[in-house]
């Protein structure tokens, strides 16, 4: 019979707070000023690693000959978005309900550690992650398994006994790698990438709370 994890690593971009389908209509807003279309799969490619996919290749040479002017005006319109955005509906509960019942918690991100203190920080949630594995800290962000590996060994225990809560593909495969348990719970944006059909899945991602996110850990456990 399949045991309960000891432990919980969240992704953050995308699983905690939704910055990928914000990040990405702003690119596709930008794209579609100079007459180009951003596609989705392009993008995808770009999620959950680093420095996969460029978008601004696929922009006019005037706008990338401006691209210090036009980058500014760009991350700070996405910064403002940010500040207004909510976190995924049901994922502050979830954490809560994590460090309630005893379990541990930490984050595994590809992202600087800069990036996720504030936006954690924002939302009240920084003191309830025991343990943050940024690409600060590693050599190879997703989909290699060094940010989980680290993740694990951060809380001391066995990949094995965590589980990973991702909205990627990429961050999947690093999971995975890592030897840790998987639940993909997907956004606007990776809804549509390619996950294996084994690895256990929620659309409605947090909206069966801790419970539900354990109990589709479990069966897919076996």
């Amino acid at each position: 019979m399949a045991s309960l994890p000891r432990a919980l690593i969240f992704d953050f971009d995308g699983t905690i707070l939704d910055t990928e389908t914000l990040e990405f209509r702003h690119w596709q807003a930008l794209y579609r000023e100079h007459g180009r279309e951003l596609s989705l799969p392009a993008w995808q490619r770009g999620i959950g690693t680093w420095d996969a996919f460029d978008p601004w290749a696929g922009l006019p040479g005037h706008v990338q000959a401006d691209r210090e002017r036009v980058e500014r005006d760009l991350h700070g319109r996405i910064h403002a978005a940010l500040a207004e955005q909510d976190l995924r509906p049901g994922v502050r509960e979830v954490l809560a309900d994590v460090r309630r019942r005893g379990l541990r918690l930490a984050l595994a991100t590809s992202s600087s550690r800069t990036w996720v203190t504030h936006w954690l920080a924002a939302h009240g949630l920084l003191d309830l992650f025991e343990a943050l594995a940024t690409r600060d800290d590693v050599r190879r962000v997703k989909p290699d398994p060094e940010l989980y590996v680290l993740a694990a060994e951060r809380l001391g225990l066995p990949a094995a006994d965590c589980l990973a809560v991702e909205d990627s593909l990429n961050g999947g495969l690093a999971a995975v790698a890592a030897g840790c348990r998987l639940i993909v719970v997907p956004n606007d944006v990776t809804r549509t990438q390619p996950f294996p059909p084994e690895w256990p899945r929620l659309e409605d991602a947090y909206a069966g709370g801790l419970d539900g996110l354990l109990a589709v850990a479990l069966r897919a456990d076996g």
